[in-house]
């Protein structure tokens, strides 16, 4: 019983996974921007490509 007791404090200790979630949130905000970038000049792109093609 005691033994259980320990694995889950040890879990709740545990500050290993803290960094996957900010790496997986540096990465959804990093797609945002880009997105917002694409968005943002989706005109400007437009119109680019349309001359290249």
């Amino acid at each position: 019983m005691f033994n259980q007791f320990e694995e889950i404090k040890n879990f709740i200790d545990d500050e290993s996974g803290l960094t996957v979630v900010e790496y997986v949130v540096g990465a959804g905000l990093i797609v945002i921007g880009f997105a917002g970038l694409f968005i943002a000049f989706r005109d400007i792109l437009t119109a680019n490509f349309a001359t290249l093609f």
